[in-house]
């Protein structure tokens, strides 16, 4: 039903005098228009179908190598980097923080797209944009007609119960948020980046999270995008157990292909949504986009490209679950993959999706599970046979990177014949200790023990036994 209290004139004065663009203002707009009539965003079981199968990028011939090869010089590689990585204790953009054999993220995106000849592209906030264009001003190789990154936007938090603008006594900045990464789209507008591309003459668009460092560029993929004409592709796996909550892939009635967020399912259709033997691809947030297509589609909706709201319920002070409750408004940038007519998905190997969300990634991808190869690739150690590492570190001592880093001041140990980790309570390991099989450590005495350098543990293990 629509909400009596409806006014959008005061979020638009806040707006303006935050100097944010007139197309950020009628994009959020549309948005709130749509939360005061009573849309929820909402996406029932019943509106919708399965994805039964999809092409496989494993199955790709030559020719989609050859053909990519020849697309190389129209694309760029265009990473999303406004994340702070809050959850793990940074302060910092994420993309900062030491990955593999010294090097950050940034690094080894840098290095990257060095070797891949393609130009990179930052899609930064407020918070991340200094910092990481100061760590990308050694690689002089990036520079070159494209500005290196473009910034999103920010929206104003609306209160629950009266859909007015928030506002914090504690910390002005509280009362906004960021409307998501489907902004992408808007900011390429309002920060002249998707004229600038096409006037220089690139076409394709990689995106991804700076946080995957499994999502490279792949010549064959390019291949397929190009040769296809696709306006718009999303790179898709298969779900599991781990993957049921996040959003995934399905089709309109017509056909349209679609992706559905775990906020976008009523609640009496989580069951379906979670059935993965159902939903059987979810989205990695890999896309492909052809730049000419987004430039046509945006030109004809008037700069709103119309994805599907998120409405998430949040407190004001997310710290403080006693704050004035609100709605925070955001897209997500594949959903686009419902605005482009003829848009397509590929599936891919697990590999290209290899976020670093927790420590329990970070040990695992800087121990000798992983090896850097030298095009920069960061891929799993061919000398593991077990499939990929179980690890649980325990959150009271492991869950913050500074914690962390000092419980394994000497680097990771060996884990390469791990099959599961498991650490409960406070342990620290010095240099050179190898763990094997199916291992779980505990420390119940409630001071620090240690882990002796050279030590090799195979079994279960237990502080003072």
């Amino acid at each position: 039903m629509t909400h009596p209290n409806g006014n959008f004139a005061p979020f638009e004065t806040r707006m303006q005098a935050e100097g944010l663009p007139e197309i950020v203002i009628r994009t959020f707009e549309h948005y709130y228009n749509q939360l005061a009539a009573g849309q929820t965003g909402l996406i029932p079981e019943t509106d919708i179908q399965p994805t039964a199968s999809l092409p496989d990028t494993d199955s790709f011939a030559e020719d989609m190598i050859t053909a990519g090869r020849a697309a190389l010089p129209k694309a760029i590689l265009l990473k999303l980097n406004g994340g702070l990585g809050t959850s793990m204790g940074l302060e910092k953009a994420k993309s900062l923080l030491q990955i593999k054999n010294g090097l950050t993220f940034l690094d080894i995106i840098a290095k990257q797209a060095i070797h891949s000849g393609i130009p990179l592209v930052l899609m930064d906030s407020y918070s991340t944009s200094e910092d990481s264009l100061a760590a990308l001003s050694g690689y002089t190789e990036l520079q070159g007609d494209i500005p290196l990154d473009f910034l999103q936007h920010k929206v104003p938090k609306i209160v629950r119960e009266d859909l007015s603008p928030a506002v914090s006594d504690t910390d002005p900045a509280l009362a906004w948020c960021p409307p998501g990464h489907g902004d992408i789209y808007t900011a390429l507008i309002t920060s002249g980046m998707l004229d600038k591309l096409l006037e220089k003459g690139y076409r394709y668009a990689f995106v991804s999270n700076a946080d995957n460092l499994g999502a490279v560029i792949d010549p064959a993929i390019l291949g397929y995008f190009a040769s296809n004409n696709l306006p718009f592709m999303m790179e898709v796996a298969d779900r599991t157990e781990a993957d049921k909550k996040g959003g995934h892939l399905a089709r309109l009635p017509g056909g349209q292909l679609l992706l559905r967020e775990s906020a976008q399912c009523p609640s009496e259709d989580e069951a379906t949504f979670q059935d993965i033997t159902r939903h059987k691809f979810f989205n990695t947030n890999n896309l492909w986009i052809n730049l000419a297509a987004l430039k046509e589609v945006m030109d004809a909706q008037n700069n709103i490209l119309g994805l599907s709201m998120i409405c998430n319920q949040k407190t004001v002070d997310p710290r403080d679950k006693a704050s004035t409750p609100v709605f925070q408004l955001e897209t997500a940038m594949g959903s686009a993959i419902a605005v482009f007519k003829g848009a397509g998905a590929v599936r891919i190997p697990k590999t290209r999706f290899a976020p670093i969300k927790k420590t329990n990634d970070l040990l695992d991808v800087r121990s000798d599970n992983y090896i850097m190869t030298d095009d920069f690739q960061v891929q799993a150690n061919p000398a593991r046979k077990l499939g990929r590492a179980y690890i649980d570190l325990d959150p009271q001592y492991y869950q913050f990177v500074d914690d962390f880093e000092a419980r394994f001041p000497d680097g990771p140990p060996s884990l390469v014949e791990c099959q599961r980790l498991v650490v409960q309570g406070d342990i620290l390991f010095e240099k050179n200790v190898v763990i094997k099989g199916n291992v779980t450590m505990k420390n119940g005495t409630g001071c620090q023990v240690v882990v002796s350098s050279g030590t090799t543990i195979t079994g279960n293990w237990e502080a003072g036994e």
